[in-house]
């Protein structure tokens, strides 16, 4: 397969955008019915983050992330009081107004902005080489894989030489993809859940070719394994993440 010129955008069509609004509007659901958790568990496996110098006289650290949803990510974060200035986008606008919307949300400290990252619209507002690290947590698995390098080779170019990826998604062969059936595999790991919304399952081998071929070094790679757990259910699932750290050279 011939690769594409990477200045050359990549549009999303019309069922790719359909399907990123039913991904949204699933978070924006259970955002209104106060099922979804933040991300506490980011600042404890994400050490990088709390990490960063909180010496007021240091310089402030730039965090974008990527597929901000409602806020889960961010807003703990602000919590922390670190010295650092987070931007946070989403290609639903929805999604972004509920940002907006928190209490804790102030733009001394936070921008939160609509964005395709599978395109060049991202660079309208933030400059390249001007951020330290990105987050893509539970993100990349929602877009089309011939769309992957595309959107990694943009977080090439906002990162600064040094700076992170944080990466955080669904591991090949999570119990939630075994339970797909044949019907719903779209291709080689990629899947269609019954609410029109997609799921892609990372290998190490993979994810570390990828994001090589990106121009990332791995600066480390594995498989958490977790639990689901709901003893009011009677449910008892094992998972499997992909969590992984690349620095751009």
């Amino acid at each position: 397969m011939e690769e594409q010129e990477t200045n050359s955008p990549i549009v999303l069509t019309t069922d790719e955008i359909n399907c990123l609004e039913l991904q949204n509007k699933r978070l924006v659901t259970d955002y209104k019915a106060q099922m979804l958790e933040d991300r506490h568990w980011t600042t404890r496996e994400f050490t990088d983050l709390l990490n960063l110098d909180c010496n007021l006289n240091s310089r402030r650290k730039v965090v974008l992330e990527i597929g901000c949803g409602v806020g889960n990510f961010i807003f703990p974060l602000l919590e922390e009081k670190i010295n650092l200035f987070l931007f946070a986008c989403d290609f639903s606008p929805r999604a972004i107004e509920f940002v907006k919307s928190n209490p804790l949300y102030n733009e001394d400290n936070v921008r939160a902005f609509v964005a395709d990252v599978t395109t060049d619209d991202i660079f309208t507002t933030l400059e390249q080489s001007t951020v330290d690290i990105v987050t893509l947590v539970f993100v990349l698995s929602a877009i089309h894989p011939e769309k992957f390098l595309k959107v990694l080779q943009n977080i090439f170019l906002l990162l600064k030489p040094g700076g992170i990826i944080l990466f955080r998604d669904y591991g090949l062969y999570d119990m939630a993809q075994l339970r797909f059936k044949a019907g719903n595999k779209i291709s080689e790991n990629f899947y269609m859940r019954q609410d029109g919304t997609r799921s892609y399952y990372f290998s190490l081998e993979f994810t570390s070719e990828l994001l090589s071929k990106a121009g990332f070094e791995v600066v480390n790679i594995s498989y958490i394994h977790r639990r689901t757990i709901n003893k009011k259910d009677n449910i008892d699932v094992p998972r499997i993440f992909l969590q992984a750290k690349f620095k751009k050279p």
